[in-house]
């Protein structure tokens, strides 16, 4: 019977502890980009590696028709790992030129890694 009182008493112990534990709160995103994905902010940025990492490409302008006019890894045929949003709007991306074969988008103010077996070829916002 001792047992079972002090399984008791342990379980209530840490039934306490953890309702003491405050929870987390949510914070809004912010634009400015994450120190590992060195991305200024108003441009719409790619990389050639996961986090940020590798060469990267960025662009003020809204929309590109053609990324490979200047970014040199596209051009070398890179796939692109990662991405980072620092415009005010969601980006949509495109496996081809011209907005073609819409692969997905990203939110203002957000990036990340992405599936990387594939060419960001166009661009634009949604």
């Amino acid at each position: 019977m001792p047992r079972i009182r002090s399984f008791a008493l342990v379980s209530a112990a840490l039934a306490a502890a953890f309702a003491s534990v405050p929870t987390a709160t949510a914070t809004p995103a912010t634009p400015a980009a994450p120190a590992a994905y060195n991305c200024t902010a108003g441009y719409f940025c790619i990389y050639s590696d996961w986090n940020g990492g590798g060469t990267r490409c960025q662009w003020q302008q809204a929309s590109k028709a053609n990324t490979a006019d200047d970014c040199s890894f596209i051009r070398n045929g890179r796939n692109v790992r990662s991405v980072w949003n620092g415009t005010g709007r969601r980006k949509q991306y495109y496996s081809k030129t011209n907005y073609h074969s819409r692969l997905g988008s990203t939110s203002a103010g957000a990036g990340g890694n992405l599936q990387g077996n594939y060419q960001i070829r166009s661009f634009k916002p949604q």
